[in-house]
């Protein structure tokens, strides 16, 4: 065998899906769903009876979770459709840069650097006030389909 070290570059992901499929009829208000390529909250769910020659069908209206757009779809309920795979994570607030990107404390002791400030105004200006006094606080990070964005402060100054 030779004495040469290989390097190999991965480029791929873990390989895992953004989304899964979920029978349209099984698909319930507050859960998630893609419509138009975009991970949602769905907010009203009504299903209509067959027709003569059909199939029920499902009509949703949901909130897009990263911009609150209002979108709304109309699937058959024999379909699949795609549901986000949704994940909130904690962290702990660093610092906040001049150009807008927060510097987040992860569980393993790293930090995570490439997050803005939300558009959101009211978590916009918990964050910067909370900051500003110098309390300790938490962001709640919501993550699906590649995305991710701030959605939620916690203050835990003094709960130690």
């Amino acid at each position: 065998m030779s004495d040469e070290e290989h390097h190999f570059e991965s480029k791929a992901d873990s390989g895992a899906s953004k989304t899964y499929p979920q029978q349209a009829g099984t698909i319930r208000k507050n859960g998630h769903i893609v419509i138009k390529g975009r991970a949602c909250k769905v907010v009203e769910v009504s299903t209509s009876k067959t027709g003569k020659h059909g199939h029920a069908k499902c009509h949703f209206v949901a909130i897009d979770i990263f911009n609150g757009k209002k979108l709304e779809d109309i699937v058959p309920s024999s379909h699949n459709c795609d549901i986000p795979h949704v994940n909130r994570t904690d962290y702990q607030l660093i610092d906040i840069s001049e150009d807008g990107f927060v510097s987040l404390l992860t569980d393993n002791g790293g930090t995570k650097d490439d997050l803005k400030l939300p558009t959101d105004d009211v978590v916009l200006t918990q964050i910067k006030d909370g900051f500003a006094e110098g309390k300790d606080l938490v962001l709640s990070v919501m993550s699906a389909m590649g995305e991710e964005q701030i959605c939620a402060v916690k203050d835990i100054t003094g709960s130690k």
